[in-house]
Parts: C-alpha cells; structure tokens; sequence
C-alpha cells in the first residue's frame, strides 16, 4: 500500500532516521538550545503520564511510597562509595559557583540518588521496626552522555527510582526480584512488548550493586534497548554511609539495601516496537486517547451522534477525542493515524443514513462497518482489547523472528553481519571473553538466564566448559 506520509522515513531504508521522523511528525520532543537535552512536547509528555500513572499505583499497591530528594549531591557524599563514583565519573556535572561565590565543596547534579537515600537512611533508622523502608522518588537526573537521541539517551531525563532498605538480605533480595517482575508485567501487559529479563554479568552490573537485575527489550530493527533495572546492594552502601539498626536481639546490624528504575526511555521503545511507516502506532492500554471521532460534515444529526457517542465513551472511562476541527477529513484522518490514537471512529450523514459506523484500527489500518444498533460501546471495548494483544502477539513474532543461537565466535559474527537481534550463546565466565565479543559491532551481555540450561556447555568465545546461558546483543 502507497504510504501517505510522505515526513516518514521508511524504517525499512533508514531506521534511525525513520525513527526521529515519527518523533518529529507525532509532535512528540523537540530538541532545545541546551545540547543533549530535549522538550518533552504535550503528546510525549502524555505518554508518560500514562506510565507515571499506572506505575505509580503499582508501586503503592506494593507498599512503597513517594519522597523527594535534592537535585544536588555534595563531593565528599558521593565519594564515601567508591565503585559509584567510579562507575558515574565521566557522566557527572558539576556546580562549583553559587551566584557570584565560588563553593568551598563542589555538588554534582544527581546522575542517581542511592547517597542521597544512604545519607538520608542513616538518621532515619533507628531500629528494626523501622524496616522496612520503601522510598520511590520521581524525578529528573543529569548524566553527561556524548550521543543523543531523543528518549533513547538525553542527558537530562525523567525517571523514577525506588529505593529501599530491609533487615535482612532475604527481603532485601526478594524486593529486587519483585520488582524487576513489576517492569516485567508493565511491558508485556501495558506496553505490549514482550521483554526478557535476567542478571548482568559484573562488567555489566550497576556501579556498586552486589548484582544487578535487568529487563530487556527488542526493538524492530534488532537492536536492544535496557528498559528498566533492579540492583542488589547487600550492605555496601549501608557500610559506606554506616547505616545501622538495632536488631530483635538488640544488637546494631547493617540494613540491606536494593535500587531500581526506569526511564522515559520507555517511550522511545514503544516507537521502536510498534510504530510504522504512517507514524506512531499505540498500545491501547498506554494511549493518552484511546479512540477519537471524526464528524463528516457539520450537520445537527452529524453532531447530535457524535455527542451521543462521546458522552456514551467517557460514561464508560474510554478516554476519546472529537476533532471539530475545520480542517479536511483526510487531514484529520493523516492526523490521527500518526498520532497513534488506536481507534478512529468516522461518523457523517451516509453512515447515519445506512445506520453504520465506520471505525479503523490503527494497528492494522482496518476498516470496519459497524451496525449502529450494535452495543457500540462493548464492541469498541473488545477492539481495544483485541489490539492490546495482537500487537502484543506481532511483537513476539517479531522477536522470536530476530532471536539466535551462535554455537561459536563464528556464528556470533555471522548473526550480527546479517541482522542484530537476540542472540543465545554460552559463556565461560572469562571478562576476557566479554570483552572479545565486545569487539563484533559492540555486541555485549544483555543478560544471563539464570533458569535457561546451557545450549552446549561451551563457551561461545574460546571454547570452554560453559557456565552461564547468555542473552547477547548490540544496544541503543
């Protein structure tokens, strides 16, 4: 089929640039006079509202609750861990005036706030009925990245970060489980993006974690995109902050401490995923507006069954846009289609007169004729649902499609000549093997599988016995 935007790149000749066209036509972000940082524009910025949302009420459904930390992190509090410091180093900025004076100590702007929480932590806690405590803050952090790309890597980003403390590593490591399965279940349920998760290797884990936890998603072109993470600290930073609690016994004892969090990176994989080459293509259960109408004509009886309609939709919680606009239909159409809106509901005097509705799938770019005695509201209820999970299915064909097994170097350098994806490898444990394979296209661990048996029992690099099932792929 003829594609009508012709703003859109096909992403089947240039990815990259097919991908900013969709940001760019769907008024999603806007670059900015500050380098590396972009304006989240009004239909961005409902995307992860929408995610903010239903996160957040997972969160508390959990236990968690909502703080705020400052922007700033003082030298000498975030040099007390080590591994933190050297891991954000090259990402940090630093505030050495304020106003006119220079500082006696020099602040970073927060690329993360695991001291901010420590520090905090430390006066807090008392004793063991104080645990556990969990702490998420939404918010925006600072990290000095050379390349950009809008969502996909800024310097300046929103995201939200949890953070908590338990008495013992069993609650501790139990945290850092459930909620890498909460990411989980937001991306297969809401996002319709059928993710992986497993362990980072330790040249991959977060600065100062004992381990992390990851969920991975595959984009459309092969690539990997790391959407969310759950690190356990042990008791490193609780050492480092001296963090300490009386236990039942009454003794003064570390607490255990986990992070996790996820990023408006988010919005940049659902355009990865699912999009096309007419524009942003949305899962119904994330779209800001699930279905939109159209009136054909500006007649009373045109009018009177739209406002029937829309009153009946938001009766029922469907969130629907009317675009009386007077712009042309086929405007109004384009309009919609690359915006993503998931149903398109076009309503004018031949479809009144024929008692039909015409309702299009945005997924699919269907048609349907609907009977207007039909319960309206049920099957566009059904639609939505029955979207939500097709592009979930086309997803995981799509995955599955670019999902591999390399036995040795050879096929590992084979598969990612021809196209990236996942790819299924053992491996020996070795950094030095890492660190080879690191040298085909950048291609690094995403993740191990810890539960996955291994393939062979050999080392995908070298050869050798095996010890870890290893997901493998190149990243955004």
């Amino acid at each position: 089929m003829e594609k009508d935007n012709k703003e859109i790149t096909s992403r089947d000749v240039d990815f990259a640039q097919w991908y900013t066209d969709v940001v760019n036509a769907a008024h999603l972000s806007s670059y900015t006079g500050v380098k590396g940082c972009i304006a989240i524009l009004p239909n961005g910025y409902a995307i992860w509202e929408n995610m903010q949302k239903i996160l957040d009420e997972k969160f508390k459904e959990l236990g968690h609750q909502n703080v705020s930390m400052p922007l700033l992190i003082p030298e000498g509090l975030l040099r007390k861990e080590s591994e933190l410091v050297e891991g954000f180093a090259p990402e940090v900025a630093w505030v050495t005036e304020g106003g006119s004076k220079e500082l006696d100590e020099r602040f970073c702007v927060r690329p993360t706030s695991e001291t901010l929480f420590s520090d905090y932590y430390k006066d807090a806690v008392k004793s063991y009925r104080d645990l556990p405590m969990l702490y998420n803050q939404w918010c925006n952090v600072l990290r000095w990245e050379k390349e950009t790309r809008p969502f996909l890597r800024s310097r300046e980003f929103l995201w939200q970060e949890g953070h908590t403390i338990h008495a013992t590593k069993k609650e501790a490591e139990e945290e850092t489980d459930l909620m890498m399965e909460v990411y989980r279940w937001f991306h297969h349920e809401i996002l319709a993006i059928p993710s992986i998760t497993g362990k980072k290797t330790e040249k991959e884990k977060f600065a100062g974690a004992e381990y992390t936890l990851t969920n991975e998603d595959l984009m459309y072109n092969g690539v990997c995109l790391q959407v969310g993470t759950s690190h356990f600290f042990g008791q490193k930073f609780s050492k480092a902050y001296d963090v300490k609690f009386l236990n039942k016994e009454n003794k003064l004892e570390y607490v255990y401490q986990t992070s996790w969090g996820t990023t408006t990176r988010m919005i940049g994989a659902l355009i990865m995923v699912h999009s096309d080459d007419f524009g942003l293509v949305l899962p119904p259960r994330i779209a800001p507006t699930k279905v939109i109408i159209i009136p054909i004509g500006n007649s009373d009886v045109v009018n009177n069954k739209v406002e029937e309609l829309e009153t009946k939709l938001r009766e029922q919680s469907i969130s629907v846009k009317v675009d009386r606009t007077d712009k042309t239909p086929g405007f109004k159409f384009a309009e919609a289609e690359v915006l993503g809106i998931p149903v398109r509901i076009e309503i004018g005097e031949r479809d009144i007169k024929n008692n039909t509705l015409t309702l299009v799938r945005r997924d699919t770019r269907e048609k349907i004729s609907v009977d207007m005695n039909t319960d309206i509201i049920k099957y566009i209820t059904n639609l939505l649902e029955t979207i939500q999970q097709d592009m979930y299915n086309r997803a995981v064909e799509r995955r599955d499609k670019l999902t591999f097994t390399a036995h040795n170097l050879e096929d590992m350098e084979k598969i990612l000549n021809e196209h990236p994806g996942f790819i299924h490898g053992d491996w020996c444990g070795d950094q030095h093997c890492e660190e080879r394979i690191k040298e085909i296209k950048g291609c690094k661990a995403r993740c191990i599988l810890e539960d996955e048996p291994l393939i062979d029992g050999k080392c995908v690099c070298c050869g050798k016995p095996a010890k870890y099932h290893v997901v493998w792929g190149i990243q955004y």
